[in-house]
């Protein structure tokens, strides 16, 4: 058991799934205690990253940290800004250079995405210094929030964007991207963008951002899987003709308007070699959305329906097995609409699909779905506040959830509500164990029976927790706080939960 997290999906396969654990487990998750916390004094929302006895983490203050898994003493710590030279570009950060992406481990680099300007940096993973650092894109909006994955020499991440933030009246030129990197010098291998080129001048699409957890690598096929964000604009003709759909009675035929190769709200399979797209899935339809037009209401908006289905995540690999004993190599993905997909990893088509909870402007699921191969897990945030039934006990709440799903039919097995009302981000599987934490004011974290979706344990950590778990030899890691949110609390710390001896 290596109990190694390499970036947010825990591996190539992005599936956040502890593969080797054994101490933890349905029968002994009461016995968690907290071994100890590591004070940064800030929120801390990324899950962390665990190689050789090192857990890695950003803080929300601007520094980097690694420390020592077995007691939480400090290794090393990085300022950003001091380490880069680099100025914040987003506002809400009040001048301090930030990551919020889980580190990614790539041989003895640590591999880290800065939250505006959109650069990725190298550092020692033994000492935190500066390796190489390159910009992939200098849109003023653009920003880091993926996890890279590592791969045979090579980085693969992708780049998000702010501006669907801006004013109807300026919006919008960011394009969405994947980048391959050389891991030893930064050099941009390929990058391929998800729209047109747009020249950089509004009235064209942007949008279809990548900003959710970590790429996941197919060998065999020589594939990245990947996928994107809505909209934030589209070129006159195309909302004049999805004007005249909406105007019809008969259904919006949601290409009729769009057409080919505009990769928004898409699952994408590229060619590791060159970037090409292998071929894509474009799922749900007609969306451009922007902050400002959260109010339907609001003038010169365009038109719907514009449900903001981002895929917050990456997809997730894994083989499922059918009733003839048949093997199908899928990807499986969940939605901000609260829909989950599998898709075949040959060539997109459609295996099964389920709503696994309601939508939400923040989901639905976001950040990190995870899978034990036999079953799909995700976080339902249901950030609209709708009715959602719970199955099998048809109980309702308007708060998020949990669900499983069988990974071969997507059959919901069972869905349980988050404490509180509260909602919820990323899960992690670990020895038929589920951990997800709450954004509730008291930081609640749990430990949930995976084959029953009953809570075993749960601890408060005193601040809204928006990250997810990572999982090594008996323990399991996670931060609190984030006051981006106002309606969410600060934290300080993050903490180590483990097995008692």
């Amino acid at each position: 058991m290596t109990g190694n997290w390499l970036n947010h999906g825990g591996d190539i396969y992005n599936r956040r799934y502890a593969a080797g654990e054994t101490r933890i487990s349905p029968s002994t998750a009461y016995q968690l205690r907290l071994k100890w916390k590591f004070h940064a004094g800030n929120d801390i929302t990324a899950t962390p990253a665990i190689f050789g006895g090192v857990v890695y983490f950003p803080s929300w203050n601007g520094y980097i940290y690694a420390v020592r898994a077995v007691d939480g003493t400090l290794v090393w710590k990085k300022n950003l800004k001091a380490l880069t030279g680099l100025n914040a570009t987003v506002f809400f950060t009040n001048g301090t250079l930030v990551s919020r992406a889980t580190p990614t481990v790539a041989g003895d680099k640590l591999i880290i995405g800065i939250y505006g300007p959109a650069y990725v940096i190298a550092v020692a993973r033994a000492t935190g210094q500066l390796v190489w650092k390159r910009q992939l894109d200098n849109h003023p909006a653009a920003i880091i929030t993926m996890s890279g994955t590592y791969y045979a020499k090579y980085l693969y991440v992708g780049v998000s964007s702010l501006e669907e933030t801006s004013s109807i009246e300026n919006c919008c030129t960011f394009r969405g991207s994947l980048a391959k990197l050389d891991i030893q010098t930064g050099s941009v291998i390929w990058q391929t963008y998800m729209l047109p080129d747009n020249q950089r001048t509004t009235g064209g699409y942007a949008g279809a951002a990548l900003w959710g957890s970590s790429p996941s690598i197919d060998a065999v096929r020589n594939h990245v899987y990947i996928a994107t964000g809505n909209l934030y604009s589209a070129p006159p003709s195309v909302e004049e003709c999805q004007e005249r759909q909406n105007n019809q009675t008969v259904p919006t035929n949601p290409e009729e308007c769009v057409g080919p190769e505009i990769h928004f709200d898409s699952v994408l399979a590229l060619d590791l070699n060159s970037g090409r797209v292998e071929w894509y899935r474009q799922l749900g339809g007609y969306d451009v959305w922007l902050f400002a037009c959260r109010d339907p209401s609001t003038p010169n908006c365009p038109p719907g329906p514009n449900p903001d289905a981002d895929f917050g995540e990456a997809p997730m690999m894994l083989t499922v097995n059918f009733a003839n004993a048949t093997k199908v190599d899928i990807v499986a993905i969940v939605q901000k609409s609260g829909f989950a997909w599998a898709l075949n990893r040959n060539n997109g088509n459609l295996v099964w699909s389920t709503e696994a909870g309601p939508g939400g402007t923040q989901g639905g699921g976001t950040w990190g779905a995870a899978t034990d191969n036999r079953k799909v897990y995700t976080n339902i945030a249901n950030t609209n506040k709708q009715n959602f039934t719970l199955l099998p006990s048809n109980n309702v709440t308007n708060g998020g959830g949990w669900v499983s799903m069988d990974a071969g039919t997507g059959r919901i097995l069972w869905s349980t509500a988050v404490p509180h009302n509260a909602t919820t981000n990323p899960v992690t599987i670990a020895n038929g164990v589920l951990f997800a934490g709450s954004t509730y004011k008291t930081g609640p974290v749990y430990a949930i029976n995976a084959a029953s979706g009953e809570i075993l344990w749960s601890f408060d950590t005193g601040g809204s927790v928006y990250g997810g778990f990572s999982v090594s030899k008996g323990c399991a890691y996670v931060g609190s706080g984030f006051r981006v949110n106002p309606t969410f609390t600060g934290g300080t710390s993050l903490f180590a939960f483990c097995i008692r001896n």
